[in-house]
This record gives structure tokens, sequence and C-alpha cells, in this order.
């Protein structure tokens, strides 16, 4: 099931490149990552309180509130970046390193959670990164 959510993470992401290009157009980059902000938060709760997930709220660890907000932060200024990438660059560029972020995050995986790398995924992150910057020259 991961498999399916994880290509619809991809398509997803990938509409919301082309909308998000489209739609900055002449739009301040911090308004706009406002925007989408807020519909972002509305949909997750919306789904927190479909699925009753709100009654594990008071369940969730200090630990895990301290690092659920500094993943908040980083998506935060990650969104920031990205709308004002966009709004000054080719959405295919700006995309392409953007997902220069797997292999970055295949490289803190190792470092900080002890992650262990295959082969395979020393050959996909170098595969990764020569792609972003065939895309990107």
């Amino acid at each position: 099931m991961w498999l399916i959510f994880a290509i619809l993470s991809a398509i997803f992401a990938a509409l919301t490149s082309i909308l998000a290009k489209v739609g900055i157009d002449g739009v301040n980059s911090n308004l706009a990552t406002a925007i989408r902000t807020i519909v972002v938060v509305g949909m997750s709760w919306i789904m927190v309180f479909l699925t009753n997930a709100q009654t594990g709220l008071h369940e969730i660890s200090t630990r895990s509130w301290i690092f659920l907000i500094a993943s908040g932060f980083a998506t935060g200024a990650s969104w920031l970046c990205y709308y004002r990438a966009l709004q000054l660059g080719e959405v295919s560029k700006v995309t392409a390193i953007d997902k220069f972020s797997v292999v970055i995050t295949f490289i803190l995986a190792f470092v900080f959670l002890h992650e262990e790398f295959s082969t395979k995924s020393i050959i996909g992150c170098i595969l990764i990164g020569a792609g972003t910057l065939i895309m990107v020259l």
C-alpha cells in the first residue's frame, strides 16, 4: 500500500509545481506560500477528524512534539524557498533541484538514523545527482 501512496505523492507533487507556477504569477511568493499552507492545514485537519485521529493528540510525547514542530519549520522553510525559486526560475529546473532532496535525505538518514546504504541506493544517489546536474545545465 505504501507504493500506491508514494506514487500518488509524486503525481500530486508534480501537479503542485505546475499549478503553483501558474498561480504564483504576479503574487508575492511568501503570500502564495501562506495561501497554500492554509489549504494544507485545512485538508490535514479534515482528515484528522474524518479518521477520528484527534483522540491520539494527548498521547503524543514531548520528544515527538519537538521533532514534529522542527519538521514543520523545515517544511515551512522549504516551501518558502521553493515558491520563491518557482517565481524566479523555470519549473523544470527548480523541481529537478528540489528532488535532489532525495540524495540529501539518504545521506542524512545514514548519518543521523544509522540507516544502511545498499549498493543499489548508492548507485541511485549517484544517478539522481548526475540527472539533476544534467537537467539544470
